[in-house]
């Protein structure tokens, strides 16, 4: 069955981890495409703050304080927008977190707070917005993983597995809903490293401050292409050229990526920045002085812009897989540099 999808300007859209990062992001860019949204995070305060900012641009909004990985909660914020709105067109399950730090290391408590935000909150959110798009049209789901859904990373091992569920659950379902000819879109978002507060957020158990693996892209890039998928039923998409060439290299050679994420992620992944004793994070709470923020404070250059991500949004198949071939020769002259 064709799936069809409101323009932005007409849609009712859902996202969680709606108060920083690239949730922050699409709901201001969803916002200024005249979108109505219903908007979650754990603050209260900092969905206040958003909320004013939006409706004084003449943005219709609510906002629901929840933990995605309740599903209590989850449950909440669907309420919330059937009692708002009467429908939801779009859900973005964008809500998440991570932990640096080999998996010895970490604390087994901690590991199960990161898988159930970030898989069980997915979860939660994706069969939330089945349950209330099949009876009103369909829609469209738009699940965040990451290039970490394709390849693992040391020092990030919790976060690659919690991905990797996210993929594996979002391809089962998208395979189900097309089997039921449900009219519902299900799109896996697969992004780069992103200039967010990611690392900030991220609870560390490592010695030195965390921080993101180089090339670092705009969160701006990552919203674009959310808002594309809410209006253009697609299966995946890659957000930056380096997300698809790792993807694309892992599948080629495994073995040679192994060395190459050995010799360079356990070094990219850490800044010469000691981490303070009682250092916060916002595995378990929130943090209010790192809310509504959209960038972090990477000391690489941003890249502001991906053609190959362009080429792949516009559906210029050949363009992309030139681009991404180009991403991938250079990724393999790497795997082959740090082989020998």
């Amino acid at each position: 069955m064709s799936v069809k999808l409101r323009n932005i300007g007409e849609q009712v859209m859902v996202i969680t981890g709606a108060t920083s990062g690239i949730g922050l992001t699409t709901a201001r860019m969803a916002a200024d495409q005249g979108a109505r949204l219903v908007l979650a995070a754990r603050s209260s305060d900092a969905l206040d703050q958003l909320a004013s900012e939006l409706r004084t641009h003449g943005t219709r909004v609510a906002t629901v304080a929840a933990d995605v990985g309740s599903q209590a909660d989850i449950e909440r914020i669907g309420q919330a927008a059937m009692e708002r709105f009467g429908r939801i067109d779009t859900w973005v399950n964008n809500a998440g977190i991570s932990i640096y730090g080999k998996l010895e290391d970490v604390a087994l408590e901690d590991q199960e707070r990161l898988f159930q935000t970030n898989f069980w909150g997915v979860v939660y959110g994706s069969l939330e917005a089945v349950r209330r798009m099949k009876t009103r049209g369909g829609g469209a789901i738009i699940n965040l993983g990451s290039e970490l859904s394709e390849r693992a990373a040391p020092l990030q091992g919790m976060y690659s597995a919690s991905k990797h569920a996210v993929k594996g659950f979002t391809d089962a379902l998208r395979m189900e809903l097309e089997k039921d000819k449900a009219p519902i879109s299900v799109t896996l978002i697969k992004p780069s490293s992103i200039d967010t507060m990611f690392p900030t957020h991220a609870k560390n158990y490592l010695e030195k401050e965390p921080t993101l693996p180089p090339p670092v892209y705009a969160p701006e890039l990552v919203a674009e292409t959310i808002l594309y998928a809410a209006r253009h039923p697609v299966r995946d998409l890659y957000v930056g050229g380096h997300a698809k060439a790792i993807a694309a290299a892992a599948k080629a050679a495994p073995g040679l990526v192994d060395r190459f994420m050995n010799a360079t992620m356990f070094r990219q992944q850490q800044s010469n920045i000691e981490s303070p004793p009682g250092r916060r994070d916002a595995l378990h709470a929130p943090d209010p002085s790192t809310e509504l923020r959209e960038r972090g404070s990477v000391s690489a250059d941003v890249v502001e812009h991906s053609p190959y991500t362009t080429a792949a949004r516009r559906g210029k198949s050949l363009t992309a897989a030139l681009l991404g071939g180009g991403a991938l020769f250079a990724a393999w002259g790497l795997t082959r540099r740090f082989a020998r």
